[in-house]
């Protein structure tokens, strides 16, 4: 179970590696394994549809089981699949990296994090040092 305590220090980890890595503003958004938002923060600056960019990414990452690197070379590959996959998330989902799943040593599914502000590889690397910094894989595709 990931608990709101780990979640939040997910976010402070992720939002640290941007700050010692001068990225622009970002958004993190951690999902439960259900995909249910279970903590969020925003740095200062960050813009208006932030949130709902880095939670599309976490909710693309937990619906389908693979992270949204992996959801971005499918849509290049499938992209009827991956817009009809969208039309059943009613929009919600963005598929570009930046949303990584959270695992256990065992590897199970303990939820996602999003993260979005600056280039999606730069918001990817920061989602994953926030899980590993707090002891969990990260699974990015």
């Amino acid at each position: 179970m990931l608990k709101l305590d780990t979640a939040n220090q997910i976010i402070s980890f992720a939002l640290g590696y941007g700050l010692r890595n001068n990225l622009d503003p970002l958004t993190a958004v951690v999902l439960d394994s259900r995909g249910c938002a279970k903590a969020v923060q925003s740095q200062d600056g960050s813009s208006l549809f932030r949130f709902q960019i880095a939670f599309g990414k976490a909710y693309g990452a937990i619906g389908l089981g693979i992270g949204s690197r992996a959801i971005f070379e499918r849509a290049q590959q499938q992209p009827f699949f991956v817009e009809a996959v969208n039309t059943a998330a009613d929009g919600a989902l963005i598929p570009v990296p930046g949303g990584v799943l959270i695992k256990d040593a065992d590897g199970n599914l303990l939820g996602s994090v999003g993260v979005t502000g600056d280039i999606s590889d730069k918001d990817e690397a920061a989602a994953v040092a926030g899980i590993e910094a707090v002891g969990f894989n990260a699974a990015t595709g």
